[in-house]
């Protein structure tokens, strides 16, 4: 399980490309207690850290993962989110996220405001029940607060400590960012259109 709160970034030293699956070399912020067989979200994508030199980590991502996430985008000298692993007695500072990416989105426009920025990011529509103003989500490993919601599309606004600690600062329109949408709020909303199916089987108004 993680929290959403990126420890800082990290940066792909190289990617090794199989038939079945990519290997990624990672130099990590931190590496103080991380032993192989460890997860960490990069990203938001939770992998297992496979052999370690030092700093540097690698990662087995198999092609289901490439292909439902940005990590098939990354290329040598990139930057990535990382996120360490929750571990008991830890401070839960955002919401609990599993690292399991439901999808991903696009950037569609970025505004400085001040030493904030401003993102609008378009989304799939099947993600939109669980997209809600003021609630959370989890966008490249990072637990955010929603903003305004608008069809298939929905507001971030990101604080000068967020720019410093992710990639997000460099992140541009165009740009592909995972989504998780967290356990709970995907059982409330599934629970919520049961009830409302079994009201009305129906379907009338």
């Amino acid at each position: 399980m993680f929290t959403g709160i990126v420890q800082g970034r990290g940066t792909v030293a190289s990617i090794e490309k199989g038939e079945a699956v990519w290997t990624f070399s990672i130099n990590l912020p931190n590496t103080e207690g991380l032993e192989r067989g460890a997860s960490v979200a990069v990203n938001g994508v939770c992998l297992t850290a496979t052999e370690m030199d030092g700093d540097r980590v690698l990662f087995d991502v198999i092609q289901e993962t490439l292909e439902r996430t940005n990590l098939g985008d990354l290329c040598a000298g990139d930057e990535v989110n990382v996120e360490r692993s929750l571990k008991m007695g830890d401070e839960l500072g955002g919401h609990l996220l599993s690292g399991h990416i439901m999808g991903t989105g696009e950037i569609i426009a970025r505004t400085d405001v001040g030493e904030g920025v401003d993102m609008t990011i378009s989304a799939p529509l099947s993600m939109m029940n669980y997209i809600h103003e003021k609630g959370y989500i989890g966008l490249n490993g990072a637990s955010l607060t929603i903003g305004e919601v608008v069809e298939h599309q929905f507001n971030i606004h990101l604080i000068p400590e967020t720019l410093r600690l992710t990639t997000f600062g460099s992140m541009q329109k165009g740009d592909v960012i995972n989504i998780e949408i967290d356990a709970m709020t995907q059982t409330i909303v599934a629970t919520v259109e049961r009830m409302m199916k079994e009201e009305n089987p129906e379907g009338k108004s």
